[in-house]
């Protein structure tokens, strides 16, 4: 019987594609070996699938159980096609594995002499070491160890060894979600660790905790009892909100569901959200470039989420909502979406609200063309770092937004075509403002 990981392995397009329809796939697991599907169709040069997988959201940087990621497995197999692909996409050309082996070692030993070219040329280190004190040009024949010296002097490297270092974590590999989902289950309260309180809103707590030897956020849901008419609707629900299958959308990977809680789990993730990165100061510089990559990881996450046969209604979009990963990837967060039987009338963040959110019901409200005011928003705080109508209270913003027609002035110095940009999202009139598909071209020629 066909599984994602042979189909990705022999090319079957047709198999992949059907697979990446059910969202709650994720295209980021790994088999028992740990090889993803991206990293099967890598080694075994399925270009047709990798672009697929990578397209939609495959990991340019996942690894197997040996610590091999794309380059290794296609270096090994002379996949130059697959090479090119990964390096122009930013996987590590110098990536160690559990051998302390590069790409390069592994297109040497196998005298693959274009792809140990192109290593070298997107800065492959000739005379790094493996655990074993060999360099690259150790493992290969002698007429292309003369080839990549003479080309590794022409780009400037240093020709002396380099001896090994073993950049893994003293705790061994970092914690990851590629078996959460044979592990995801209800859990009983006694199986997680809720040690750090971070926040409390009007929606619920959220704390800081493990699960299963993984870093996670659970979030205490405010409810004042538990009922099986709630127990019924949260178990529907939740089970909405594990959408795995998009690099910037971030599922909730477990939940307890008992008489006493409500609790939501997702992936801790050490930056937070984008408020967070923006208003507190984490330590990452937001240039522009890095502003531009959010605003396009944002809006790509909308897109998708938009084109659900299904919306996933209350999941309203503001920059606590955002997480930003490790590797800077903006991600939409499914933990803070409100659950129908949560108290909807108390509204936490005006701020981010379009007009007719504060004014109708929700069932009175486009759902599209609100979260776009609210994308609004968040690329303005993304120009100026500051708080939407942060010098007003909650009460004040939602007053003049909903009557006055308030939105925060756009300062000068911000490019013509991001204001104007901004000033179409933010249409007072819902029907004039644009969808994420129309808005992605704009952005990707502005972060150009």
């Amino acid at each position: 019987m066909e599984d994602i990981f042979s189909a990705s392995r022999e090319g079957n397009l047709r198999f992949v594609k059907t697979w990446l329809e059910n969202t709650s796939n994720d295209l980021n697991q790994g088999d028992d070996h740990g090889f993803t599907p991206l990293l099967w169709s890598a080694r075994e040069g399925q270009t047709a699938v990798f672009d697929l997988l990578l397209s939609r959201g495959a990991r340019i940087t996942a690894l197997n159980d040996g610590g091999d990621n794309g380059l290794h497995l296609a270096a090994s197999k002379g996949n130059k096609e697959i090479i090119q692909r990964l390096l122009k996409n930013k996987c590590p050309v110098n990536g160690v594995n559990n051998h302390g082996n590069t790409p390069l070692h592994y297109a040497c030993f196998w005298n693959s002499e274009e792809c140990a070219e192109e290593l070298v040329k997107r800065g492959a280190l000739v005379s790094q070491c493996n655990k074993y004190g060999e360099t690259p040009l150790d493992k290969c024949k002698p007429f292309l160890a003369e080839i990549l010296r003479d080309l590794a002097a022409q780009l400037g490297q240093d020709l002396k060894r380099i001896p090994h270092k073993d950049s893994r974590s003293k705790h061994g590999k970092k914690d990851d979600l590629r078996d959460i989902k044979s592990r995801l289950s209800w859990i009983q309260p006694k199986e997680i660790d809720l040690a750090t309180k971070l926040s409390k809103t009007v929606t619920g707590e959220v704390w800081k905790g493990r699960w299963n030897d993984l870093n996670i956020i659970g979030k205490k849901l405010a409810i004042r009892m538990v009922n099986k008419r709630i127990s019924r609707d949260f178990s529907e629900e939740y089970s909405k909100l594990r959408i795995f299958s998009h690099p910037n959308v971030l599922p909730v990977i477990g939940a307890v569901n008992d008489s006493k809680d409500l609790i939501v789990l997702s992936q801790y993730l050490p930056f937070g959200s984008l408020y967070n990165v923006l208003h507190e100061g984490t330590g990452i510089i937001v240039d522009h470039e890095q502003a531009m990559k959010f605003a396009l990881d944002i809006a790509k996450g909308m897109e998708y989420l938009h084109s659900l046969d299904q919306l996933i209604p209350r999941l309203y979009l503001k920059s606590t909502h955002v997480m930003i990963d490790d590797d800077l990837t903006a991600r939409i967060s499914m933990a803070d979406y409100r659950f129908s039987f949560m108290n909807l009338s108390k509204i936490e963040s005006p701020n981010w609200m379009a007009p007719e959110v504060l004014q109708k019901s929700p069932e009175e409200v486009d759902q599209r063309s609100a979260d776009m005011w609210s994308y609004a928003m968040i690329l303005w705080e993304l120009v100026t770092r500051e708080v939407p109508f942060g010098h007003l209270s909650p009460m004040e913003v939602g007053m003049k937004v909903a009557l006055e027609g308030l939105r925060p002035s756009v300062p000068p110095g911000v490019s013509t075509q991001m204001a104007k940009l901004v000033s179409i999202c933010w249409n007072n009139d819902p029907t004039k403002r644009p969808r994420f598909d129309q808005i992605l071209p704009i952005l990707n020629k502005m972060a150009q």
